[in-house]
């Protein structure tokens, strides 16, 4: 379990935690008691998007430009104590790169650790069975806690309800929208047109009122949200 005595180790979940967890789906694996990830084809561009994201409104990194093709570079003088955050900053510390850029070189190795720290943490539950007898495959458990209960509660008060979101739920809903999952949580947030639209209002940087002392980060998280549209829709939805 993670402690504040090890400064590598998070005491709080970071938005990619939130992001993950927001799209397991208990229930969805097959059998009643397992689940699922969704938008696992798109996934790595998401959970990469929320770390950039995260960065950003802590003012870790900034953006050149307010365009969608900017570069974007680490604040020297702003290093995130979480691990996972310290090595997407580490990489952008060597020298500004492309949004897609970053979003390609970290989001493929994010999975496994993030979903590790959701097992760490009591979230999802994770078994070994064997399939066929012959395979040994891993299998999610559980309904995702409070927590999960608590963000998609957050979540859908923005996107059903027209709530002026905190930057973060702001953030972690654009970025549910912009993996392409807000179909599969249709159980949980009623799809249709104008959750569409108020999700899209929020991929574009729109959050409301009470994000407008958040101006730098709430354009800095439009840019990256925007980078994971594109790159989600040349991908397989799965």
């Amino acid at each position: 379990m993670h402690t504040a005595d090890d400064p590598d180790q998070p005491v709080d979940p970071t938005l990619a935690e939130d992001l993950m967890l927001l799209l397991f789906q208990p229930g969805s694996g097959g059998r009643s008691d397992t689940g699922h990830i969704a938008a696992e084809g798109t996934l790595f561009y998401a959970l990469a998007g929320a770390v950039l994201a995260e960065l950003a409104l802590g003012e870790h990194v900034r953006a050149e430009e307010a365009t969608r093709a900017a570069r974007v570079g680490a604040v020297a003088a702003n290093p995130p104590a979480d691990a996972l955050l310290r090595t997407a900053w580490e990489y952008m510390a060597q020298r500004p790169r492309g949004v897609q850029t970053v979003l390609a070189a970290i989001g493929p190795t994010l999975r496994a650790p993030v979903l590790e720290r959701l097992v760490e943490r009591g979230d999802i539950q994770r078994e070994q069975r064997r399939s066929l007898g012959l395979f040994t495959t891993d299998v999610l458990l559980g309904d995702g806690g409070d927590r999960r209960a608590a963000l998609l509660a957050d979540v859908r008060a923005v996107l059903v309800d027209g709530a002026d979101p905190t930057p973060r739920i702001a953030a972690l809903a654009a970025l549910v929208s912009a993996s392409g999952a807000l179909p599969q949580l249709h159980r949980e947030i009623p799809w249709g047109t104008p959750v569409i639209e108020r999700a899209k209002q929020l991929e574009q940087g729109d959050w409301g009122a009470d994000a407008a002392a958040h101006a730098v980060a709430r354009t800095m998280t439009a840019i990256v949200v925007n980078n994971v549209v594109v790159a989600a829709a040349v991908l397989p939805r799965a």
